[in-house]
C-alpha cells in the first residue's frame, strides 16, 4: 500500500499531523483513519468475493452445458457397440434405443396360477461305483 513511501516519509507524515491536528486529537484521527482502512478493505473484498462468485456460476454454467451436450451427444455410442460386438454373444447384445423406438417389455413375471417349471433330476451316487476322481474316493473311504 505504502510502497513509494519509505520510513522517512511516513515519520514527517505523523509530524505534521502532529503540529497540525494536536497531540490531543491525533489518536481520535488514527482509530477515524483506521475504521475507514477497514471499511475500504471489506468493500474491496465484498467485490472479490462476488467477481469470484459471477466468475464461478459462469464457469459453472459452461460445465453444465457441455455436460447436457455429451449426453445429447454420446461420443462413446461405437466404441460400446464395437466392444459389445466383439465380447458378447450375438443374442445378448443389446441394441441401443433411440426415441422414436419403443422400448420392449421385459417377460411377464410368472404368476402363482402359472405351472412351476419341473425340476431336472438331481444326480445320485451310486456307493458301489467308485468315483472318478481319487480324491473324492478318498473322502469317501474316510469315517
Amino acid at each position: 500500500m505504502f510502497v513509494d513511501l519509505s520510513w522517512s516519509h511516513i515519520l514527517l507524515l505523523l509530524v505534521v499531523a502532529l503540529v497540525v491536528v494536536g497531540p490531543k486529537d491525533l489518536p481520535r484521527l488514527m482509530r477515524e483513519l483506521g475504521r475507514w482502512a477497514g471499511k475500504a478493505r471489506a468493500m474491496a473484498d465484498q467485490f472479490r468475493k462476488s467477481f469470484d462468485e459471477m466468475a464461478r456460476q459462469s464457469e459453472l454454467d459452461e460445465l453444465r452445458k457441455e455436460i447436457d451436450a455429451l449426453r445429447t451427444m454420446r461420443p462413446l455410442t461405437e466404441t460400446e457397440r464395437q466392444m459389445n460386438e466383439a465380447l458378447l454373444p450375438p443374442d445378448l447384445i443389446s441394441r441401443p434405443h433411440t426415441a422414436d423406438q419403443p422400448v420392449a417389455a421385459p417377460d411377464p413375471a410368472p404368476s402363482a396360477s402359472d405351472p412351476a417349471p419341473e425340476a431336472a433330476p438331481q444326480p445320485t451316487h451310486d456307493p458301489e461305483t467308485p468315483p472318478a476322481d481319487p480324491a473324492a474316493a478318498a473322502r469317501q473311504a474316510a469315517p
